[in-house]
């Protein structure tokens, strides 16, 4: 297999099924010293250090994949830090995204795969994943946009409904701090509720995780754009789309959601007091509450967001 000593100095680490393992300590020491017992594959097989750690970032099947992988990666990075990223020829540059609006869909409780969404707005055939097993809820990997590198991170409503947790703020500002040290531009496609709530999260840090999420942002010097599909709700949105986090242009469609919360969490507790003397109101409060602030027209009047604009032209816009 294709062995990796240290995964702290190393960009991208690569794990052949079946054949490749990395672990500190291994099955003998492990039975030893804490009594369990494991094999090689389940302690730090490939399916184990990308789906479960997260420290291996692509699995292939044999050597040969492997090493055509290793290509294909080195196709979207420059030979160093000082230089740009290769730059190859695209499809039109004009060409609109019609598809959008049946992929995804207004109702802010249905899904959707945002990996559709990737493969329409960006070149034919271009986007090329990072962990695709880790963190499913957030999607980063590169792609081009009329042929230049860009780094995507998108919230993925299938999983988790694309909120983010530990292990997905970890993915994401390692990702963010790898495209800023090698120039590539960065893309945002967010519909986020926020950040996962829940005492194991709480527990396990996930203000601390957090925050590498805000700083990998804040201190990147690369060209960075979000796009809101649609909903960007609390700390989550601080994260992926507030300007105070240096983001050159923020983008939404005309059905965004941009907010500190839900329409019906925000009257749950603005309306407290109301609600507990006549429950009925509430589905004519919270028609109200979306009505006048879950939509990016407001946003954009308080200088939060730069343009407003269909779905079929968002890859020219971009």
């Amino acid at each position: 297999g294709i062995a990796v000593y240290s995964p702290a100095l190393t960009d991208f680490i690569l794990m052949v099924r079946k054949t490749s393992y990395m672990f500190i300590t291994g099955p003998d020491v492990i039975k030893t010293v804490t009594n369990e017992t494991i094999d090689f594959e389940s302690l730090g097989g490939s399916l184990a250090q990308s789906q479960k750690s997260g420290v291996a970032h692509f699995i292939a099947d044999s050597e040969k994949d492997c090493l055509d992988m290793i290509k294909a990666l080195l196709s979207y990075l420059p030979q160093n830090n000082l230089e740009n990223p290769p730059y190859y020829g695209a499809d039109s540059p004009t060409r609109d995204t019609k598809k959008l609006e049946n992929i995804v869909p207004e109702d802010s409780k249905k899904t959707y795969d945002i990996k559709e969404v990737i493969l329409e707005i960006f070149d034919k055939k271009s986007f090329f994943e990072v962990q695709a097993n880790f963190a499913g809820n957030v999607v980063v990997g590169f792609a081009r946009l009329n042929g230049n590198v860009i780094g995507v991170v998108a919230n993925q409503p299938k999983v988790l409904a694309g909120c983010l947790d530990i292990n997905s703020s970890d993915k994401i500002s390692r990702f963010v701090r790898f495209c800023d040290t090698f120039n590539i531009p960065l893309i945002n496609l967010v519909d986020v509720t926020g950040y996962l709530p829940g005492t194991n999260q709480e527990h396990n840090g996930i203000i601390r995780h957090g925050a590498k999420v805000l700083y990998a942002y804040s201190e990147a010097t690369v060209p960075k754009i979000s796009l809101v599909l649609r909903k960007a709700y609390g700390g989550a949105y601080i994260a992926l789309v507030s300007k105070d986090m240096g983001f050159d242009k923020v983008i939404a469609w005309p059905i965004a959601e941009i907010a500190v919360m839900g329409a019906e969490q925000a009257v749950n507790i603005i309306n407290r007091d109301d609600l507990s003397k006549n429950p009925k109101i509430k589905s004519e409060l919270v028609k109200q509450y979306t009505d006048k602030y879950l939509n990016p027209y407001v946003a954009a009047k308080l200088g939060k967001v730069d343009m407003i604009i269909d779905p079929k032209d968002t890859r020219i816009a971009l």
